[in-house]
């Protein structure tokens, strides 16, 4: 028999919002733990530095948000940034430099990083590896609930028991299908139950979708 996935946790922002409806939480499930235990752990790290990388929409920002609450200096974007910048980042914290001993996170959009520096390349390659992978159904579960709580969405119960099985397994389509929700729910000026529900999965997925419903 499967064994059943572990229930998706979560941990609070240090920052509020602002406003955005990005979740002001974390969902730390399957994709994103073994990251946060390493985040935690900074003095750990080898060359005081960890380049993290993931799917889009994953959570690096906010994970860099609450790394930065924690004391670590944080690089968001670091692969659009000219990479002398960020090899001065890098040198600044090693022995000798001017934040020596700090920890680096370098948070980098592109998955792999394609460095053409050769001395950054090395450095980095010598720095711990941090990969988000993409949710479980626990976590997919907790993720439709985060967006809807960040939308100030309600969905009627049963919402991600019919959800996470007819959607996509990723964390922009988990996001998508919120918004699509919310959106359809307002348009309608009815409340986000079921009939909403299959509209967003049509709306996103297209009309086969409807030998799902």
């Amino acid at each position: 028999m499967p064994r059943k996935p572990e229930p998706a946790s979560q941990i609070a922002l240090p920052l509020s919002p602002g406003g955005s409806q990005t979740p002001a939480r974390i969902v730390v499930g399957n994709a994103n733990s073994a990251v946060i235990e390493a985040l935690q752990t900074p003095d750990r790290w080898p060359f005081h530095t960890a380049v993290l990388t993931g799917p889009e929409r994953s959570g690096k920002s906010l994970l860099g948000r609450w790394a930065a609450g924690r004391g670590i200096l944080v690089v968001d974007g670091a692969d659009a940034l000219p990479e002398d910048e960020v090899f001065h980042r890098w040198n600044a914290v090693q022995q000798g430099g001017t934040q020596a001993g700090q920890p680096l996170l370098l948070i980098a959009d592109s998955t792999p990083w394609n460095i053409a520096l050769p001395d950054l390349r090395s450095r980095l390659g010598g720095s711990l590896q941090l990969a988000l992978g993409e949710p479980d159904d626990a976590m997919a579960a907790e993720l439709i609930h985060a967006h809807a709580e960040a939308r100030a969405l309600t969905l009627a119960d049963g919402a991600a028991d019919y959800l996470v099985p007819r959607t996509g397994r990723s964390f922009a389509a988990i996001e998508a299908l919120v918004a699509a929700i919310d959106r359809i729910s307002l348009e309608r000026q009815s409340p986000a139950t079921m009939s909403v529900w299959r509209a967003a999965l049509e709306a996103l997925h297209g009309p086969e979708q409807q030998k799902l419903l």
